[in-house]
């Protein structure tokens, strides 16, 4: 076994809530560009990766090892965050400080992640597509053995008649390890904490059963470390991933008889070893060249889509009869009928979030109809959007630049409208443009409501390459929302991008969206029209594939927000 003397230095990052998290860093002496990000399991800290880290002996890669929210010298409530979407994005955010005080790329960055760190690592991979060079998941907590029958509904239940709490682990140390001496330090670690928040336990299900669900979506190299004798996780769960994802480099090793805290087993070295050999051909080798410029041709989504394409859906005919019958009572129901369930004018229904109908059992049934998954994820994403293009024209604002908004697909316009109107301090222009004078007119009228005198209205196509160069001036903020995930192919899309970085000058900033995820996705395709009048069908785009698109046509992300069940993503961008 290779080890070495390395000593961690303590840090910290600043997260955008102002939250500050401590993270370990072990820095080779000579200044490297490669790293390795370490998640720790559940209930644990940064510290207890120094004899891994030690053993692994990677001279020439650079360590990190964050305290999550919630554990060891990171504050919050122990075993406690917001919910797990919050966690997901610190990761995000952590790994980009890395990138940027440290000088490493993401590209050169794998990732090793434990338990409960295996599913946050997982999902911040799923949704918000980090280039990184692979992933290695130990033990990942995918499902989490709880004993009790119908412990999760029970603890549903619970949340909804007690509201927030905690739960105990019955994980003791011997059932972690059979190495006694690393048991007993596990006890005595003043660190360790036996208690997680219930949101936190329910988040951690219901976003292992999405990544489940949604494995396919993973491209990158992975490694899986299974330990034979698991009394924490379901072993089952963790192949059925690995048998799924669509990576190209995809790797399995089976530890028997190793309890589930395999880096403080008795034959830990075995782990270690494994590890080191998956490091270095990850960092011998170039980067994964995989491209999903054509994944709507082949691959999974095409697969998923033409499934749906297909006729078929007899179990939800009633489902349909109903809502084009009875549900027609519902304002929303009703107006989907006649403009097309992704409609501009559906969009602004849905944000308006005010439920009508005729008589009482309408609005009722409207009040169900807006609070579907999709709609509640809609309004997040309006959200997601208002902070993103704030966020973007302070930026603007404050390099002294010209603030001039463009958005190519306005549909009713309400977000960017309420965003100029409340920032109405920064001297700001805007062109929205739409292909449907139904949608321009809504926008009209909302900007006639607010005041609003520096906007104008265009009618035009969005995917036009050379229409959207020509605009004069040449805006600083280009907006792009709720459009591409309209439209299976990447051609048009590829060509809209290549428009605005012709219209965009160098530095200036691009929002987009993204639907990589979405629960009722065959619901909706068998049962919901469009604007066309035609079946509702979409080709999802997982991330990868849509960051792909943008970076292709000259767009570095920056940033990046998501809902908290990983619908809708919305991403902020530099023309490179």
């Amino acid at each position: 076994m290779i080890a070495t003397s390395l000593q961690a230095t303590e840090h910290t990052v600043t997260l955008r809530d102002g939250t500050s998290l401590f993270y370990r860093a072990w820095l080779p002496a000579t200044p490297t560009d490669r790293a390795l990000l370490l998640f720790h399991r559940g209930h644990e800290h940064s510290g207890r990766w120094q004899e891994t880290v030690e053993a692994l002996g990677l001279e020439d890669v650079a360590v990190f090892a964050w305290d999550a929210r919630g554990h060891g010298r990171s504050p919050g409530e122990r075993g406690a965050a917001p919910d797990l979407r919050v966690v997901v994005k610190d990761a995000d955010e952590f790994a980009r400080h890395v990138a940027r005080h440290h000088d490493i790329p993401v590209e050169n960055m794998v990732v090793l992640a434990h338990s409960v760190g295996g599913v946050i690592a997982t999902a911040w991979v799923h949704d918000y597509a980090p280039p990184i060079r692979g992933l290695i998941l130990a033990t990942p907590a995918f499902r989490v053995k709880l004993y009790v029958p119908f412990a999760v509904p029970l603890l549903r239940l619970r949340e909804r008649l007690l509201g927030p709490g905690f739960v105990k682990s019955y994980v003791k140390a011997t059932m972690l390890t059979h190495d006694r001496a690393q048991a007993e330090a596990y006890r005595a670690d003043p660190l360790i904490f036996p208690q997680i928040s219930v949101r936190m336990l329910l988040d951690l299900h219901d976003t292992s059963t999405r990544l489940l669900a949604d494995a396919g979506a993973i491209t990158v190299p992975t490694m899986l470390l299974v330990a034979g004798s698991d009394w924490v996780v379901k072993a089952s769960a963790q192949r059925r991933f690995l048998a799924d994802i669509s990576s190209p480099v995809k790797r399995i090793e089976t530890l028997p008889g190793f309890h589930h805290a395999i880096f403080h087993e008795k034959d830990r070295h075995l782990v270690v070893d494994k590890v080191r050999e998956f490091v270095r051909e990850l960092f011998d080798r170039p980067p994964s060249a995989t491209s999903l410029l054509a994944a709507d041709k082949h691959g999974y989504t095409k697969a998923e889509y033409a499934r749906l394409c297909r006729r078929g859906g007899l179990r939800y005919a009633p489902v349909r009869w109903l809502m084009k019958t009875i549900g027609r009572i519902s304002g929303g129901v009703s107006l989907g009928w006649r403009s097309g369930f992704d409609s501009g004018v559906m969009l602004d229904y849905v944000y308006e979030n005010r439920p009508q109908g005729f008589t009482p059992l309408g609005r009722m049934v409207d009040r169900s109809y807006l609070d579907s998954i999709g709609w509640r994820g809609i309004r997040v994403r309006r959200t997601n959007l208002e902070q993103l293009l704030q966020q973007a024209i302070e930026e603007i604002a404050a390099a002294g630049r010209p603030v001039r908004l463009l958005d190519i697909a306005c549909g009713g316009g309400r977000y960017l409208l309420d965003t100029i109107h409340r920032l109405k301090h920064i001297p700001i222009t805007a062109v929205l443009r739409d292909y449907k004078q139904e949608n321009l007119d809504a926008a009209k009228r909302r900007a006639d409501e607010l005041g609003l005198t520096n906007v104008r209205f265009v009618q035009g196509d969005a995917f036009d390459r050379a229409a959207l160069a020509a605009i004069e001036p040449r805006p600083t903020i280009a907006i792009v929302s709720g459009l591409y995930e309209l439209f299976p192919e990447n051609e048009p899309v590829l060509r809209s991008l290549h428009g605005l970085a012709d219209a965009l000058e160098p530095d200036c900033r691009l929002i987009y969206t993204n639907q990589p995820w979405h629960p009722q996705v065959e619901f909706i395709a068998r049962t919901l029209t469009n604007r066309e009048g035609r079946p509702w069908i979409m080709r999802r785009r997982n991330q990868t594939e849509m960051d792909e698109l943008a970076r292709t046509a000259g767009f570095d992300k920056l940033s990046q927000e998501i809902d908290p069940w990983g619908i809708f993503t919305v991403s902020l961008a530099r023309r490179r």
